[in-house]
C-alpha cells in the first residue's frame, strides 16, 4: 500500500520544478499556459497568477481530456504548462497525472506564497 508521502516522491522525480523567477520570465513571454489548481475558496483568499487557468486538482483529468465535453480548449498536450497549488505537493501530483495523459512540457512552480513573495503578478 501506498503513502500520501510516496505518491508525492514518485510526481516529484517526474514533474519539473521550476524557480519562481523562471515562471515569472514565463509568464512575461505569454508562451507558457498556467493553471492554478487549488480550489476555489483557497483561490478567493489569496488571489492567483494574472491569467492563470483555475482548475481544480479534482477536475484535472475531465478539463486536460480532449474527449470529454469538460475538455478546456487553452490545454494543449504540446504547450507548456506551468503549474501552482498551496505549496507544491498538488501542483506536483496534477503534473504527474498530465504527463501520463501524454502532455509533455508540465513544471510545478510551487507555491501561490512564493510567487506573490516574487512580486508575480497577481489578480484576486
Amino acid at each position: 500500500m501506498k503513502t500520501s508521502s510516496e505518491y508525492l516522491k514518485e510526481a516529484n522525480v517526474v514533474v519539473e520544478k521550476i524557480d519562481v523567477e523562471i515562471g515569472i520570465e514565463r509568464h512575461k513571454s505569454g508562451e507558457a499556459v498556467f493553471i492554478d489548481v487549488r480550489d476555489s475558496a483557497d483561490i478567493a483568499t489569496t488571489g492567483t497568477i494574472s491569467g492563470s487557468l483555475q482548475i481544480p486538482r479534482g477536475f484535472i483529468e475531465f478539463a486536460a481530456d480532449e474527449s470529454t465535453p469538460f475538455h478546456n480548449k487553452s490545454l494543449s498536450k504540446d504547450k507548456e504548462i506551468i503549474l501552482v497549488c498551496g505549496a507544491g505537493g498538488m501542483a506536483a501530483l496534477t503534473g504527474k497525472t498530465m504527463i501520463e495523459m501524454g502532455y509533455k512540457n508540465v513544471k510545478n512552480i510551487g507555491g501561490i506564497g512564493d510567487w506573490v513573495k516574487a512580486n508575480g503578478p497577481i489578480e484576486k
